[in-house]
């Protein structure tokens, strides 16, 4: 008896319950596509796009419509997103293994990646599929569904493009998703959230299409005529008025150029395939949303889906990511709190560096010191907030774009630039850089670049141009 009173005292005392539980911290299922471009149906960046289950996702969270990666290539940009440095604070400018991103540089030494980060503060990390540039390194994940050995099936013999340095290719292949990377990546993550889970959980998904070569079976293609695709804007002295620097930068004799594409009569045949290949994934990022849907995580879930770069379908003269333009650095991100801004979009420039900052202060941890992007949080509760005035990029040692919600400013390592007025020539096709009106512009623009340029880290190798094997001394 004298126990009771003991604990009826406590609790009238302290405002104590009997067996309430501790507040859990929001689960975070964060769904990375690699080299999705702008080409989602609510981003509007080419109308033949079917994307319905992102544009869902979209219409339930925050649409950020002018986010930017920090590198237009894989390895770099998912170090990037996964360290909270940025590529000229690291030296990380090309790619490299999971395992050695560590050992890039003496500065990525003691850092915490971010379901690491996660993993120590209580959470339980899983992950499949491509998060890094492989995977993830070694003990950052506390359960992994497995990496993604290349980006196969593949056929015997490729159907159109078979050049050494690229995986480049499109057509009908395999016969069915079940023999698809992302078809297993999306039921693992889906087994995952049909399971209980005792302590809040950091699921990532990485999927991989549309990632060349874009082979995805043949339904996925029917989904998109070739009478109703849609080709990008081009022009084919775009780069007359360019600096020499940014020739060399752009420089990829491996990739198929437009010109191929066109006197092949094989340009909308490639934007089909890319365009079947982001349905496709458009599916499988569906299949685990709906699994949240049905879970019982569902109203303690914050869901982050980016890119991790854009892609060029004929865009300047190529079909590639590598480089500084508009059509490189521009992603789709989208991020669903628990108490959602449905359907709100954003036009100020953000980061794909903002990323870990922001998921750690929504799921209340301490910040991590070492990040170098802003949390994204000020603008999730309020769209009018006052923001950061420029995103980003860099593409090679001291080559940085920056760009604000009016203007894309180039800078080189030599000095040359290009600069662009977004409002009026969203295909960035008139260098306005010597135009003597805009000089105030330019000078606003450069107090932005980055201060620190690391030299390129020794464990990078980039041989995709004559300009980057001399940067950093590798060779095909």
């Amino acid at each position: 008896m004298k126990a009771i009173l003991i604990v009826l005292v406590s609790i009238l005392a302290f405002g104590l319950k009997p067996k309430e539980k501790p507040i859990s911290k929001p689960n975070v299922l964060m769904i990375s596509i690699d080299d999705l471009n702008d080409w989602v149906g609510v981003m509007g960046g080419n109308s033949s796009a079917i994307t319905p289950n992102i544009d869902k996702l979209a219409s339930e969270g925050v649409l950020f419509m002018n986010a930017h990666c920090q590198t237009a290539l894989c390895g770099p940009s998912r170090a990037s997103i996964m360290s909270g440095l940025r590529p000229s604070t690291s030296g990380i400018y090309g790619q490299l293994k999971d395992e050695e991103i560590r050992e890039a540089s003496a500065v990525m030494e003691g850092i915490k990646f971010l379901p690491e980060y996660f993993g120590e503060n209580g959470y339980k990390t899983m992950g499949v599929g491509k998060i890094f540039h492989e995977h993830a390194p070694e003990g950052v994940l506390q359960i992994s569904g497995g990496r993604v050995k290349g980006f196969g099936p593949k056929p015997e013999k490729n159907f159109h493009w078979d050049k050494k340095g690229t995986s480049t290719d499109w057509g009908a292949f395999p016969e069915t998703d079940a023999k698809m990377p992302d078809y297993k990546s999306a039921k693992w993550a889906v087994e995952r959230l049909s399971e209980e889970h005792d302590k809040p959980f950091f699921l990532s998904v990485g999927f991989v299409r549309p990632h060349v070569p874009w082979y995805v079976p043949q339904k996925w293609f029917d989904m998109h005529p070739i009478e109703t695709v849609k080709t990008p804007p081009y022009l084919k002295n775009d780069k007359d008025d360019l600096p020499e620097i940014a020739i060399q930068v752009d420089d990829m004799p491996m990739m198929p150029s437009t010109e191929w594409a066109i006197e092949n009569k094989q340009w909308k045949n490639m934007v089909q395939g890319y365009l079947a290949s982001t349905t496709f994934v458009d599916y499988y990022v569906g299949q685990v949303l709906e699994a949240l849907e049905k879970s019982p995580y569902k109203d303690n879930t914050i869901v982050i889906l980016w890119s991790d770069h854009g892609y060029r379908l004929g865009e300047k003269g190529t079909f590639a990511k590598h480089c500084l333009w508009q059509v490189g650095t521009h992603v789709p991100l989208i991020i669903k709190t628990l108490t959602p801004k449905s359907g709100t979009r954003i036009n100020q420039p953000v980061e794909l560096l903002d990323i870990y900052p922001t998921l750690v202060e929504l799921c209340g941890l301490e910040k991590n010191s070492s990040n170098e992007g802003m949390s994204l949080k000020p603008l999730l509760d309020n769209s009018e907030s006052n923001f950061k005035k420029v995103a980003t990029s860099t593409y090679g040692r001291n080559n940085h774009a920056l760009v604000s919600e009016k203007y894309r400013y180039i800078r080189y390592e030599n000095g040359a630039e290009e600069l662009y007025d977004r409002n009026q020539d969203p295909n960035e096709w008139n260098n306005l850089a010597k135009d003597k009106k805009m000089y105030k512009v330019k000078k606003e623009m450069k107090s932005y670049l980055p201060k620190n340029n690391a030299p390129w880290s020794p464990k990078v190798v980039m041989g995709h141009n004559a300009y980057f094997t001399k940067a950093t001394g590798t060779s095909e």
